[in-house]
């Protein structure tokens, strides 16, 4: 039962009685109803009972009765009912005055009813109140059970769980931040007294109060719900509701959207580094906002990625075409399993990657990140390609890294490089020679290409295939043979035979440093002369 006394005084036929003391606590709650037939009755008086009595243990001794009242007050006892008639035909004055000062309600009910049919009439009511609750719990619970199965924006769900609960909430994340507050109470002022313990209990200040819930992911607590209700107390019933919208909250935080509030960092995290790199914000100023929320990523090693379509012009709908491309890298998963952020730029799509652990070098990333490109272009998509920097190891190279893979992207462009995956170590040549005169590149590689150029154009075909791809495997004749899916024997015997032709000797870097110098100058020549064939 939880009728509040005036409630209570509502209720047939305690509705023929009247309240002639303690006003005041005529909003205590009546959890229960009993008849008060002992003498010793506050040793097992229970908190929240209302007593009925006829006055028969107190009607010769009015004092000792104002005494009793003390005693059931502070017990928390809601009440005491006294029916006049056999042994009183008034309520003593002792009783009255010391009710009043305890803001006790003291009842006088109406002699033609019995104490049972008080107590009927009080149990009927809760009866028809507990049914009506719990018909509208079941409601909300199947309104829930819809709300768990939908895949709306977390927001969105946010509005949907506090219209099936029928009060304002709030969700707090796991290190005290506001992630949706329909209180209309300021931020600060739900945040007092974080850390808070973790337990579900009423939070009580001026003005509100609130049931707490911790969110919980298995035994981890990752935030907290607060229900702003007007009720001062709640049944089990009531309480299970709740509940039950904290582990659907929990479910959606937590599963199907891996920490909202997290999401909202990073994107945070990300503005202030495109500020950075465009707008000059100091350096200093992101690395504040990653301590402040734990974010490590500039903090150790990291190479910068600059992805864009590969050709140079800007069809309509580029930008467009970029956040579908930061989608595709946010759930792709040898992307995730790398942690990277992802910002869209006027330059491409701008992603930093940690550069530590197994993958020091590079080498996870470019495959992780040709995997996904050439998954897009099997889908019809524009080609994009990707410029990687060099190994970062302070926040303070963040521009640098920036300027190396606009740098990459460039000259990838300038020469023509078909290839996805361009990174910045590959065209350190590319800086010094890029002024060299077009007629002393011709010469160059006439001179170190002319022992094989007088073959058969097929064979030459061939053979400069076989060159190129063990150049730029850093001699390797296994993943040289792999890349042209051909025996590694084979592989070897045509690497000889360069040699004779060439007159090199592959074990001399030296030789090797030239080589790569002419496959330099032949690409930014190739470039060359397809640009002045389209100016014609």
């Amino acid at each position: 039962m939880h009728l509040t006394v005036e409630q209570a005084l509502n209720v047939y036929p305690l509705s023929e009685g009247r309240l002639i003391a303690g006003r005041r606590g005529s909003n205590r709650v009546v959890k229960s109803v009993n008849i008060m037939d002992a003498p010793d009755i506050t040793d097992w008086i229970k908190e929240g009972e209302m007593l009925f009595t006829t006055a028969y243990l107190i009607k010769d001794r009015p004092e000792e009765g104002a005494e009793l009242l003390r005693k059931l007050d502070q017990c928390g006892s809601s009440g005491l009912g006294i029916k006049l008639g056999r042994f009183w035909s008034e309520i003593p004055e002792p009783l009255i005055a010391r009710a009043n000062e305890l803001g006790f309600p003291l009842i006088e009910l109406p002699y033609q009813f019995t104490l049972s049919d008080q107590m009927n009439g009080l149990f009927n009511a809760e009866m028809k109140r507990s049914t009506g609750l719990l018909q509208d719990v079941l409601d909300k619970q199947v309104r829930l059970m819809r709300f768990a199965l939908q895949s709306d924006p977390i927001r969105h769900l946010f509005e949907m769980i506090e219209g099936v609960i029928g009060d304002p909430i709030a969700v707090v994340g796991s290190r005290g931040q506001l992630i949706y507050n329909s209180s209309g109470l300021p931020d600060a002022e739900l945040q007092a007294q974080w850390p808070w313990q973790q337990r579900h209990c009423w939070v009580k200040n001026k003005g509100w109060h609130a049931f707490r819930v911790p969110l919980m992911k298995q035994e981890q607590c990752t935030g907290y719900v607060l229900f702003f209700t007007p009720r001062v107390l709640l049944s089990a019933i009531e309480e299970s509701l709740y509940f039950q919208a904290a582990e659907l909250l929990s479910f959606h935080l937590n599963f199907n959207y891996e920490d909202y509030f997290e999401l909202s960092v990073q994107k945070d995290f990300g503005v202030l580094i495109k500020r950075h790199l465009k707008n000059g914000l100091p350096i200093e100023t992101v690395t504040e906002y990653a301590e402040r929320w734990e974010i490590d990523l500039l903090g150790q090693p990291y190479r910068c990625v600059l992805t864009d379509l590969a050709a140079a012009e800007e069809p309509a709908g580029r930008l467009e075409e970029l956040d579908a491309l930061k989608g595709e890298f946010l759930g792709h998963s040898k992307l995730q399993e790398l942690k990277g952020l992802h910002i869209v730029m006027d330059e491409g799509l701008l992603s930093v990657f940690p550069a530590t652990g197994e993958d020091p070098g590079g080498e996870a990333l470019a495959a992780a990140l040709d995997a996904c490109l050439a998954g897009l272009k099997g889908n019809g998509s524009a080609a994009f390609k990707s410029a990687l920097s060099g190994r970062k190891r302070s926040a303070a190279q963040l521009a640098e890294a920036f300027g190396e893979c606009r740098e990459t992207q460039r000259l990838s462009r300038a020469w023509g490089m078909g290839d996805r995956i361009v990174r910045y170590e590959t065209l350190d040549l590319a800086f010094i020679f890029e002024q060299v005169p077009r007629e002393r590149m011709r010469v160059y590689c006439d001179r170190w290409l002319g022992g094989l150029m007088g073959k058969d154009p097929e064979y030459v075909q061939e053979m400069m295939r076989t060159l190129e791809t063990y150049l730029d495997n850093d001699g390797q004749l296994n993943e040289t043979a792999k890349k042209l899916f051909i025996h590694r024997n084979t592989a070897t015997y045509r690497i000889e035979k360069l040699g004779e032709l060439l007159d090199v000797d592959f074990k001399r870097i030296n030789d090797l440093l030239r080589l790569k110098m002419v496959f330099l100058f032949r690409r930014m020549l190739a470039r060359e002369g397809t640009s002045a064939d389209r100016n014609r």
